[in-house]
This record gives structure tokens, C-alpha cells and sequence, in this order.
């Protein structure tokens, strides 16, 4: 079975582009490629990943595998005829239609770091637990194949936070989709963190940590630390803290056209940044600032699922007999 690598054809608006037809020409069929992302597949998911690979012949699709990945499945499972691989985003332009993430809602995370500014949209179907990315179930893989091919699907546009330095972090990704996180090294005590909105200053904190939530991650690492949900098209942040030092210290929530800026004390010469689950170790000295991205993520969903079912399904709201 012939492996190349991703060949780059011309895409209009998301669509595959319609060949034209001439007296000297007949017209060719082009077909849609769908790239493939995983870091690896559990025994007991053999079966959908196989279902899956088979919707795709049945389509005609041709699967585009992350090229990693590829690597541990491709002696387990038929694949169809005409496949190739991909490494990196400048595999992902302007060549193939939709990318799919198998895993949880930490699979499809680490999808920014190779889609980037390409505008691909992600779909996320959940072969882990919770999945509120990746909401998209095991039992709908032949939905979700007919659902891409007839572009009967809502794209949302999910806003990134951007991260700026003092000095270079999170190489050419610093970016994400959930949220930037502010921690404190597992030895040190309470950090004490500045923070400014524009360059007015807002709230020295004593926490363990601060998390600025985009509304996609609100329902992720802020929600457990007590931070609000915020809908997905409300165009704001949300500051929530790690385990504060005083009760009176609540979240914000604020117009994500701000500057968030931070200066960091500690007995500790170093601190933690995060983005989403990416890590570094930062000298306390460094300056941070976030910002919201200029470009944003394309979340593919299907029409029948829309926010609100997602937060009823994945926290059993309703389901309680006394209500």
C-alpha cells in the first residue's frame, strides 16, 4: 500500500474545489481528504477505529494520519486503497477538508499545535471519558462521516488566548485553546501574583495558582477550581485561582479585549506556565502578558448538538428525580 505525503490542492471557502467541464475535458472527481490525529488507540477501541477507517472507504475519503501515530497502527488494521501522512501544519494547508481527533478532550487539545492558523476544523470524537471538546460519541461514527461528506455540520469559531514574554516561551505555539495557567513549583509555598487589566492594576493574589479560561476552557481546569461557566460566543476571560489565600477572593470574569499582565513574587526563583497541558519552568523575573489570538480555532459540530445539550449531558443536569 503506496504512503506519500500530502499533496496540496486548492480548497474554496472549506469545500472541495468542482471541476470544471470543457469540450476537450471530462470532468475529474476530486476526492476529500480527512486528516487523522491520535496519540495512540486502546485495545477495546480496535473495533470503532476499523468502523471508522471503513465509512471513510465507503466514501470515497481519503484519511490523512498524523505520521507518528500512523506508525503504531499500521500493521492492526485494513486501511483503504489511497492514504498519505502528515507531520506538522505545513502538511495541513489548504489540502485537506476537516480534521479528526481520536481521543478525549486532551487529544483534541494538542490539535492547536498542528492546525494553527490553517482554519481546518476539528472534529472531536470522544474515545476517551468526559469529552467536552470531543463531543461527538463512538456510537455516531457513521453520522459523523455522512455529516462531514454532506457539510451538514455547524462550525464554531473558538476564541485562543495568546500569551507574550519577557523572554521566549512555548516556541511558535504560545497559544492556546483552554486556558494559560500561573503555578507555583510542587516544594514552594503561596506565590504572590500582580495582576493588571490594560495596565490597571486590578488584584495582588496569594494562590497557589491563576488561570486566565477562555470560554471553551471554562468548563475545563477553571470549573474545578470553582470558576464560572461561560458560553462559548461571550467574548471574554475568565481569572479564576488556585487555591487562594483568602476566602474573599473570587473569579472575574472580563471582556477578552483586554491585556491581562502579571508579575510573579516567591520565595522560589522559579515558577510554572501553562498552556492548556503544554508546561515550562519560568524564572520569576519574567514578565507575562495575555491577549486574546487573532485567529481562532474551527470546532466542527453536528446540527442535532449544540452547547447547552453538551453541559446537560456531561453533567447530568436533569437527571436528578427530585427536580
Amino acid at each position: 500500500m503506496p504512503v506519500r505525503p500530502c499533496a496540496r490542492e486548492k480548497v474554496c471557502n472549506g469545500r472541495p474545489p468542482m471541476s470544471i467541464a470543457t469540450d476537450q475535458h471530462i470532468p475529474k472527481i476530486l476526492i476529500m481528504k480527512v486528516a487523522i490525529y491520535s496519540r495512540v488507540i486502546d485495545y477495546e477501541q480496535h473495533d470503532k477505529l476499523q468502523q471508522l477507517l471503513d465509512e471513510f472507504a465507503k466514501e470515497n475519503i481519503e484519511p490523512v494520519f498524523y505520521a507518528p501515530f500512523f506508525e503504531i497502527i499500521k500493521t492492526s488494521y485494513r486501511f483503504p486503497d489511497k492514504l498519505s501522512v502528515f507531520s506538522d501544519s505545513r502538511d495541513l494547508e489548504e489540502s485537506i477538508d476537516f480534521l479528526v481527533s481520536l481521543g478525549g478532550d486532551g487529544t483534541l487539545l494538542d490539535t492547536v499545535s498542528l492546525v494553527r492558523d490553517t482554519n481546518v476544523p476539528v472534529l472531536g470524537i470522544n474515545f476517551g471519558r468526559l469529552g467536552f471538546l470531543a463531543s461527538i460519541g463512538r456510537k455516531e461514527l457513521h453520522m459523523a462521516v455522512q455529516a462531514m461528506v454532506k457539510r451538514n455540520i455547524v462550525i464554531d469559531k473558538r476564541t485562543l488566548v495568546h500569551l507574550d514574554a519577557s523572554s521566549a516561551l512555548f516556541g511558535e505555539v504560545p497559544y492556546g485553546l483552554n486556558e494559560f495557567a500561573i503555578h507555583k513549583t510542587d516544594t514552594s509555598p503561596m506565590i504572590k501574583i500582580h495582576t493588571y487589566l490594560n495596565g490597571e492594576f486590578l488584584n495582588t493574589y496569594w494562590a497557589d495558582g491563576l488561570i486566565v479560561a477562555t470560554p471553551t476552557g471554562s468548563t475545563g481546569y477553571s470549573l474545578s477550581c470553582n470558576g464560572p461557566i461561560v458560553f462559548p460566543e461571550s467574548s471574554s476571560f475568565v481569572i479564576t485561582l488556585v487555591a487562594p489565600g483568602k476566602l474573599s477572593v473570587r473569579p472575574i470574569v472580563v471582556p477578552d479585549d483586554n491585556v491581562i499582565s502579571f508579575e510573579v513574587e516567591g520565595r522560589s526563583d522559579q515558577f510554572i506556565c501553562a498552556l492548556d497541558s503544554r508546561r515550562e519552568l519560568v524564572d520569576k523575573k519574567t514578565q507575562l502578558a495575555v491577549r486574546r489570538e487573532s485567529f481562532t480555532l474551527s470546532l466542527v459540530r453536528l446540527n442535532e448538538n449544540n452547547f447547552l445539550q453538551t453541559l446537560r449531558n456531561k453533567l447530568s443536569w436533569g437527571l436528578d428525580t427530585r427536580n
